[in-house]
């Protein structure tokens, strides 16, 4: 290959790009991105970055020197509008086109938002620089309450950091305990006192039925509130919704891939043209364990799916499966919470260490006997040296 195009500028392109150097390509380098920034870190926006400690220059995936050394080809501020793999060829938002060899599809998503919010001034989400800089001016214009609709990882990093600037919030969670998709109801329970320890509000069962507005002169309409299903109306100045992303393939129509919430892709991350893979939260790729078909949206998985795509891609079928770890960590007030493996929420929770009530504890989950998890709030020693013992299934393919 002699030139390859990475579409998409965040942690899963980047490390695509860093992945292609390492293991050999000189070729040409693209990276095609939609925002008008260098690639940058997502975590820290919901938290120092959010509440104002964290610098813009300190969110840098790339410093000068790795960025000269790397010698790619940014396409900034461009969005990619359509993929033709079979002739190699990408049509972009400015006019231009690219003929590439290759194709790194990083393209992640867009955060769901409620219906019927477009537009309304203090209703935010948070995907980008520019996400966060816009609520942050928000929550610092005078002392606004607070709702953030959804608490899972996101919601709840964003209430904790509104918290710590002392203003007043309220979770709304759908599900009767925040998590349990993903937890189970123990340890969901678990993360859920965390914010009554901090006076956050949470009120599960809460679906909300829309917004109350005022007229807000020259800007349009502003949010005053969240009405619930069942009449309840909760004031507000500022509205967060957390409630998950969408895979950014729009663009993908009629480009010959298989697209089903997601960039289908096979067990090494290859879609159906072996020029062509996929990875980050848009690829949904089919298990080598299990054969199920998974699309993640963290921040490791993002990190790790880069080295065996592009081992793929270079060598142009699939040599290598992927095998996520299941990785997944959230700082929340004042706990780091961490979860490894590939658990269930029906699987059997043990406490092997502390309690919750402790706040510093750490649990397995057990499956036929086996451990096919670990979960700690705040005891990252025993977590790490426990979830070396999840068996992790070989990566190669025969």
């Amino acid at each position: 290959m002699k030139s390859i195009a990475i579409i998409g500028g965040s942690l899963a392109g980047t490390r695509a790009a860093q992945e292609l150097r390492v293991q050999g390509y000189d070729g040409q380098l693209f990276v095609v991105g939609e925002e008008h920034q260098q690639p940058y870190d997502r975590p820290p926006l919901s938290k120092a970055f959010l509440a104002g400690t964290l610098d813009r220059s300190e969110l840098d995936l790339l410093d000068a020197g790795e960025d000269a050394e790397l010698d790619l080809q940014f396409r900034t501020g461009i969005r990619a509008e359509r993929l033709d793999p079979a002739n190699r060829r990408i049509a972009l938002s400015d006019g231009s086109e690219l003929v590439v060899d290759g194709v790194v599809i990083a393209t992640g998503g867009r955060p769901r938002t409620l219906p019927g919010t477009d537009g309304i001034s203090g209703v935010h989400v948070l995907r980008t620089v520019d996400d966060a800089l816009g609520l942050r001016a928000d929550l610092t214009a005078g002392s606004p309450r607070v709702v953030v609709v959804g608490a899972g990882f996101i919601g709840a990093e964003v209430a904790s950091t509104c918290r710590g600037l002392g203003l007043n919030v309220t979770v709304l969670e759908a599900l009767d305990t925040p998590l349990s998709r993903v937890l189970g109801p123990q340890l969901g329970t678990a993360c859920a006192q965390l914010h009554d320890d901090h006076g956050t509000v949470l009120r599960c069962g809460a679906v909300v039925d829309g917004l109350s507005t005022t007229d807000d002169g020259a800007n349009g309409r502003r949010v005053t509130g969240v009405d619930l299903v069942g009449g309840e109306h909760i004031p507000a100045d500022v509205v967060v919704v957390g409630i998950g992303m969408i895979p950014a393939t729009e663009w993908l129509a009629g480009s010959g891939l298989a697209v089903d919430n997601g960039v289908g892709t096979d067990s090494g991350l290859v879609t159906g043209f072996p020029n062509v893979v996929a990875v980050g939260d848009v690829a949904r790729y089919t298990s080598a364990v299990s054969g199920t078909v998974v699309r993640h949206e963290h921040w490791t998985n993002a990190a790790d799916q880069a080295g065996v795509a592009v081992t793929n891609l270079l060598a142009g079928h699939t040599a290598r499966h992927y095998t996520p770890t299941g990785y997944v960590w959230s700082d929340q007030y004042s706990s780091t919470i961490q979860l490894s493996g590939h658990p269930h929420p029906s699987d059997e929770v043990t406490i092997v260490d502390g309690t919750p009530q402790e706040r510093r504890f750490v649990a397995t989950y057990q499956r036929d006997g086996v451990t096919v998890g670990v979960f700690a709030m705040n005891n990252a020693k025993l977590f790490n040296r426990l979830r070396r013992q999840i068996a992790r299934p070989a990566t190669a393919v025969g």
